[in-house]
């Protein structure tokens, strides 16, 4: 297994929504993340910079290049879009970080 962390940005006031639309995350999103090898997949907000840093574990990252033409995955970025830093294609403003340290 690969772990995978990146991070994205909210907007400042929607806090409470993110988390919202998260409580209630689509069953069809749940199937397609475990689908494609993703478990343990947590995201951490920074309520002071609105950082929201993404934790994974994925059996191959190169799994997570065909996530973007899945059309669930696109109606969920289009959902997110109007409460967070996002791409042109609605995909979110997604910055890798690099692991320096990890202890097992």
């Amino acid at each position: 297994m690969e772990r995978v962390a990146f991070k994205m940005k909210l907007f400042p006031g929607f806090q409470e929504e993110y988390l919202k639309r998260h409580d209630e995350i689509w069953p069809e999103l749940v199937s397609l993340l475990k689908e494609t090898g993703i478990s343990e997949y947590s995201i951490f907000l920074d309520k002071e910079t609105l950082s929201l840093f993404g934790v994974l574990k994925i059996s191959s990252a190169m799994k997570l290049d065909d996530l973007p033409k899945d059309p669930v995955m696109q109606r969920w970025w289009k959902y997110m879009g109007d409460i967070m830093e996002s791409n042109p294609d609605n995909s979110p403003v997604s910055i890798p970080l690099t692991e320096v340290f990890y202890l097992p």
